[in-house]
């Protein structure tokens, strides 16, 4: 796992929510984006904020898990 802030190439990156993300506000929501080796995750109601990356072949293997255990609930 990378821990990275927000400036920088943040600007560069395309970001998108969730299809799950249903608040009212619809700012209840991690956002991710990805680039060629890493899949950034941040706050979006905290766009200036830390952000998380993550290897594409790490992230990979996090949504397969998630998605399984979505599965079972």
């Amino acid at each position: 796992m990378i821990h990275k802030n927000s400036a920088g190439q943040s600007s560069e990156l395309e970001w998108f929510k969730s299809s799950f993300s249903d608040s009212s506000d619809g700012n209840d929501c991690v956002e991710v984006a990805t680039a060629a080796d890493t899949v950034h995750v941040r706050d979006s109601k905290a766009l200036p904020g830390p952000r998380l990356g993550f290897a594409s072949a790490t992230w990979e293997a996090f949504v397969t898990y998630a998605s399984e255990g979505w599965q079972e609930g």
